[in-house]
């Protein structure tokens, strides 16, 4: 499957640039999969005005491929995508070794899915060579979306070098800058630019702690002795798996109004987004209740039944309750509550 195999509206959707969250795992009390409440979320996501759906990734679980989850996961969201009129690009991940990676593109392309987003955590240990070899193995087999994962969470330093490299193979589509760190995202997009690639690869930030100012931002280089400028387009954002409706809102201003605000207060909208991520991805318990916090925020408007994870030890870390609380008093504007309880015995029938 090639890049021109996808249909041309998840395309269109994916290149203009759009909300694509992480979707969360849906469990019950006995750590099952809550089917009804997993395509409530899917339901949620698409009617927010989501371009997309992230699924099988880090929010998700990793650990729902020692649960026999994966196959199940990435078919709701599937079934759920095609009964919705927006045609959405729908994204996979793709973890582990190149023999694990190419059999999980291989399942999310008979799933239906348009691309794979490929993590690298299991290659630590490869070299440049070898991590371009096997990003070659699964871009073989679909689209692949570059994923640049920060290294507090389990990711590893990329360089410049493979960087371009990587953006020099036809069938990447996109890459999500992820690393939290401002010298290594402009290395990524130094590398798509030196590699001519800017009209094929789109850009989209995973930079939770520097959402905004990631959209908001012209990144120009010299090429050829020429300025060359690329924006990015979108955020592939656990951070958007809650309040999404609100992060419609947002990226919709900034392509469509971008002069809505002036600098400095698209600067301290940027500074109250990366407070409340602080708070959701549990920076001060260096990133433990992440997924837990993004489960409370979703169990509070009734999306979810509890905050249950696949690990039982994974929870929410002390104090983070009760920053929870103040984001919710201090950022009202940035959720999304009255949206959800207008839709929630819909999404949920």
């Amino acid at each position: 499957m090639k890049i021109n195999d996808i249909p041309a509206v998840p395309l269109a959707a994916l290149r203009k640039g759009g909300v694509i969250p992480a979707h969360p795992l849906a469990l019950d009390a006995s750590r099952k999969l809550d089917e009804r409440r997993q395509r409530a979320l899917s339901r949620y996501y698409l009617d927010a005005g989501a371009h997309g759906m992230a699924v099988a990734v880090h929010t998700t679980q990793f650990e729902i491929r020692d649960h026999g989850l994966l196959e199940p996961v990435l078919s709701l969201a599937a079934e759920e995508a095609a009964r919705h009129s927006s045609e959405p690009f729908l994204v996979a991940g793709a973890i582990g070794k190149t023999e694990q990676a190419v059999r999980e593109a291989e399942l999310a392309r008979s799933k239906g899915y348009h691309a794979v987003l490929l993590g690298l955590a299991a290659m630590k240990d490869a070299s440049e060579d070898e991590l371009i070899t096997h990003c070659r193995a699964v871009a073989d087999v679909m689209p692949v979306v570059g994923f640049y994962l920060q290294v507090a969470v389990g990711g590893q330093p990329l360089p410049y070098s493979f960087w371009k490299r990587f953006a020099e193979i036809d069938n990447v589509i996109a890459i999500k800058m992820a690393p939290f760190h401002r010298y290594r995202t402009i290395d990524v997009v130094r590398a798509v630019i030196d590699a001519r690639a800017e009209e094929r690869i789109t850009l989209y930030t995973g930079n939770d702690d520097h959402i905004v100012a990631d959209l908001i931002t012209r990144f120009t280089f010299s090429r050829d002795g020429k300025p060359v400028s690329v924006r990015v387009k979108g955020g592939l954002l656990g951070h958007w798996a809650v309040w999404t409706k609100k992060a419609v809102e947002l990226l919709a201003d900034i392509h469509e109004r971008p002069d809505a605000r002036s600098a400095s207060e698209w600067l301290e909208l940027d500074a109250r987004t990366t407070d409340a991520n602080g708070v959701l991805f549990d920076v001060a318990n260096d990133f433990a209740g992440c997924i837990a916090a993004i489960h409370e925020v979703l169990r509070r408007q009734g999306l979810l039944e509890g905050i249950w994870c696949l690990d039982p030890n994974e929870t929410m870390g002390p104090g983070q309750i009760e920053e929870l609380d103040r984001i919710a008093r201090d950022y009202p504007e940035l959720n999304d509550d009255d949206f959800v309880r207008d839709n929630l015995g819909r999404w949920l029938a």
